[in-house]
Order: C-alpha cells, then structure tokens, then sequence
C-alpha cells in the first residue's frame, strides 16, 4: 500500500471534502481524486461516498489501521534521522503536567531548551515522530514498577522519580481532617475526569479492583492551576504527586497509603542520545538501567 496514497485518503476523510484536502497537501483536486481510486483499485474497495464525502464501511476499517501505519513510517524516518544528526541546536522536551518534578527542573539546560506541556498519550508519539528529543511521562504504578506506555514504535524508557500521592479534597470535605486514606475510601466520592493532568480515573479504578470513581466534571486541559482550582471549589476530587497536591489554596491534600502506589515518571527517548538531550537524561537518571518498550 502506497503510504503517499494513505496519507492522502486520510485527509480527504477528515476533512470530508476533496477541495479542502488538495489545498492542504497541495495538490489540485484531479489529483487528489486520482490518488483515491489508485488506492481503492488497489484495495479493491470504494473507501469513500461521494455526496457527501464519507468513509464507507470498508473506508471506516482502514481508518483503524491508518493512525498507527503513518505514525510508524514517520517514526522510522525520525529514527534514521536521528543518526545522521546535525550538530546540536538544543533541545526539545515534552512532558505531562505532573511529570515536571523538581529534580526535573533542577537538571534542565540554562538556555536552549525548548518545552512542550503535551497530553499523556501525545508524548510517546511525539518523541517516536522526531517531533522532541526526549518526552517525560508520568502515571499510578506499584512501588519500582514501570509505565505502560502505548506501543508507538521502538523506545526506551528511564525511570526518574517516585513520590508519594495524595488525594485533593476541598478544606471542607469530611475526610479532609483524616492523616491518611485507603483508596477504597474514596470511591465513591464524586472525581474530575482530568486524564492529560490528574492521574486518569482509570488508573485508579483498576487500582481498586476495577469499581467507583465516577467522575463529575470532565476537565480536558493540561493546566495544573485550573484542575486544583477546580478540586478546592468542590467540583470533585483528583489524586496528584505529593509535591503538586500540596499549598493549594482551600485544599487539604491528604496521602493516599493503601495500596502501596506511587506518582512514577519515566524519561522516554528514541535511538541513542548525544549532546543536551545526552547530558539532560544521565542527570535525572541516576542510577536508573534504560528499558526497551
């Protein structure tokens, strides 16, 4: 399958419109429309309706396998890129919000340094495409247990901290005087749906068992300020890195200690690393052996 002709019925598709997809790769429209049904003989399978322009059946299947093909041939072109670098011109990191520890931040380059605040899932696929260097990711795990990252492509991964977590509840909530919780404490109390900021209700469902924690508010931004904003205002609660939960104001953050779970963060990179994105990894990794995912 031609992946030019892939990437191609891939736009007309999500733009519903084979004008709007020639003006986007810059084609003109005969061509574009050639590029369909090279594909659709090809596959021999019409893939899109006409009037309007939709998938078919068939055209909806293919979708489904289009997202991870593209990724992976523009993760191969960044891995072979990435061998044949240029001198080093800086250094681009992704991160989640709650990934950007202290210890982070303490070892990042004093100029150079470029950093993007990505949704969770965003990050493997941007440091898998060359679109960074390096990406930090973050997650509920058991002591000393690694990520589960989505398998994107060839990388490895460094584990670079481990804290405590603590659920944020509003200063008046009747728990909010408790030393310490049990995670079945709180599952049935309402929760921000926050998954690219809080650690994802799913996380903790599957932590207790695989029940509770129904959300009340869906909050889809990265902005940490704005998710503690809205957990001390009583809209429900999130749980959150010990060092993120803490000094909120009109919020109590109190340690969850049962099960045994922590905020765990990983460094993600792909091939092998040189330069800033060299030094930035051995600071914050320690002592830490690099695992393949």
């Amino acid at each position: 399958m031609d992946p030019h002709l892939l990437r191609t019925y891939v736009t007309v598709a999500r733009l519903a419109s084979f004008s709007e997809a020639a003006r986007e790769l810059g084609y003109t429209q005969s061509a574009v429309s050639q590029q369909i049904a090279a594909l659709e003989e090809d596959l021999g399978a019409p893939l899109l309706t006409r009037r309007p322009v939709a998938p078919t059946q068939a055209g909806e299947r293919l979708l489904e396998h289009a997202g991870p093909l593209l990724l992976r041939l523009a993760a191969a072109r960044a891995d072979v890129a990435r061998m044949a670098t240029a001198p080093e011109h800086g250094l681009t990191l992704v991160t989640a919000p709650t990934a950007l520890g202290p210890y982070v931040l303490a070892a990042l380059p004093p100029t150079g340094v470029t950093l993007r605040v990505l949704a969770r899932d965003e990050i493997p696929a941007a440091v898998a495409t060359g679109a960074a260097e390096l990406g930090l990711v973050d997650g509920l795990a058991a002591p000393s247990d690694p990520l589960r990252l989505p398998d994107v492509a060839p990388l490895s991964t460094y584990g670079v901290g481990e804290e405590p977590v603590s659920a944020l509840l509003p200063a008046t909530h009747p728990l909010a005087r408790r030393a310490r919780l049990r995670l079945g404490d709180l599952a049935d109390a309402r929760w921000l749906d926050a998954p690219d900021t809080g650690l994802p209700l799913a996380q903790l469902r599957a932590a207790n068992g695989g029940r509770g924690f129904r959300p009340s508010l869906r909050y889809d931004g990265t902005d940490l300020r704005t998710l503690t904003a809205l957990a001390a205002a009583g809209h429900g609660l999130t749980l959150l890195p010990r060092s993120a939960a803490t000094g909120v104001p009109g919020a109590v953050a109190v340690p969850v200690t049962e099960p045994r779970l922590v905020h765990r963060t990983e460094l993600v990179y792909g091939g092998s690393l040189s330069g800033a994105a060299a030094r930035l990894a051995e600071a914050v990794s320690g002592a830490s052996s690099p695992r393949s995912v």
